[in-house]
């Protein structure tokens, strides 16, 4: 009889986690008796993933933060390379997550286990010269965004364009027939605040947008709470009177008219929703000043990079003001041509990305390097 497959999968953030999640439950719908252990959070808990480390534990963002936090990396990252060797995984699959999961590569590389990478790290950003330690250090990679396929190949590195996961998170979801009353809310227009899903990011980012809402006195914003991080988090909107409401992100996106949200995969998400909106993002000034000699694209949002072309518009560092972002807010609440223009770029973008199944698609390739 043959031996059950062992997958080591590691996520280190909520996005990661969810699409991890959804690759580990396609995987077991081709393959029930899959055994799996790794590093992610309560997504991946749920689809069976036995955690030997909550990413929540890790998570880290921006240059300067990484070198301050750059011991807890280390311990987490010798944790995991000695659960791995422990464990004895038939392939360990990556999702996200660069810099921890390039480093967690090479070691499983050296001992000789398959690499599969699922959402490469966004290598053309900066340093592209990286894209050459992805091909020594994976044998698989599956690709959601399209025109990654290009770029790799320049560096002769063969990767499968998969669709994108939030597609299929998308499909699952069904509006709440009744959510203005389950939270509480008004009628007035809603104009929804996506702050990040970190502590760091919500830090950085809510202030600024919790002192546009004093401008706009016809709306209600509404923030887009993530239940893990709890209630305090959130205290500068809470002692505001803004609305937070948890775990509801979509339900809200198909409910607002505008959003503001912190760049990153929620950019999207909203783009998916056809949701108008202004993407922010502030750093620390160290973590900035390095980034920007770094970055060799002209863009931050994930929408923006797709089109290839500004579809929506980027607040960045400096440009993050009360000032520019009611401006920006004004011009898609009153300017039906600045909106339609908006909106006509998101059609583009879903006609880019496809209508592929991504986890579905990825767990069936992974699956078949198991029988070569």
């Amino acid at each position: 009889m043959a031996q059950r497959k062992r997958i080591y999968i590691i996520s280190g953030e909520r996005s990661g986690d969810l699409h991890a999640s959804n690759l580990v439950y396609a995987l077991k719908d081709f393959q029930p008796d899959l055994e799996f252990r790794g590093m992610g959070g309560s997504y991946s808990q749920k689809a069976g993933v036995e955690l030997a480390v909550d990413y929540s534990e890790v998570a880290l963002m921006g240059f300067l933060e990484v070198v301050l936090g750059f011991r807890k990396v280390l311990k987490y990252l010798k944790l995991v390379k000695n659960d791995l060797l422990l464990f004895k995984p038939d392939a360990i699959i990556l999702v996200d997550y660069g810099g921890f999961n390039m480093k967690i590569a090479a070691f499983a590389k050296e001992n000789k286990i398959p690499v599969h990478y699922y959402i490469p790290p966004k290598v053309w950003a900066w340093n592209q010269k990286r894209a050459l330690k992805l091909k020594a250090f994976t044998d698989h990679i599956y690709s959601i965004l399209p025109f990654e396929v290009d770029f790799f190949k320049k560096y002769d590195l063969q990767v499968n364009y998969v669709g994108n996961p939030l597609f299929d998170e998308i499909k699952k979801f069904t509006p709440h027939d009744f959510f203005f009353q389950k939270n509480d809310l008004n009628y007035q227009p809603i104009i929804a605040l996506l702050p990040g899903s970190r502590k760091q990011e919500i830090n950085s980012m809510l202030d600024k947008m919790v002192e546009v809402v004093k401008e706009f006195p016809n709306a209600q914003f509404v923030i887009a709470g993530v239940g893990d991080l709890g209630e305090a988090i959130y205290q500068r909107g809470l002692g505001s009177g803004i609305k937070v409401i948890f775990d509801q992100t979509y339900d809200l996106l198909s409910h607002a008219v505008a959003a503001v949200v912190t760049s990153g995969t929620a950019t999207l998400e909203t783009a998916i929703f056809r949701v108008p909106q202004v993407v922010v993002y502030r750093t620390s000034s160290i973590s900035y000043a390095i980034a920007k000699n770094l970055i060799r694209v002209p863009f931050i949002s994930l929408p923006n990079l797709i089109a290839e072309e500004e579809v929506v518009k980027e607040l960045i560092q400096d440009d993050f003001s009360v000032k520019k972002l009611q401006s920006e807010l004004q011009q898609i609440l009153s300017n039906q041509v600045y909106k339609g223009q908006m909106l006509q770029g998101y059609d583009k973008i879903k006609e880019k990305l496809g209508n592929e199944r991504a986890s579905v698609n990825a767990a069936n390739l992974i699956l078949q390097t198991f029988n070569t």
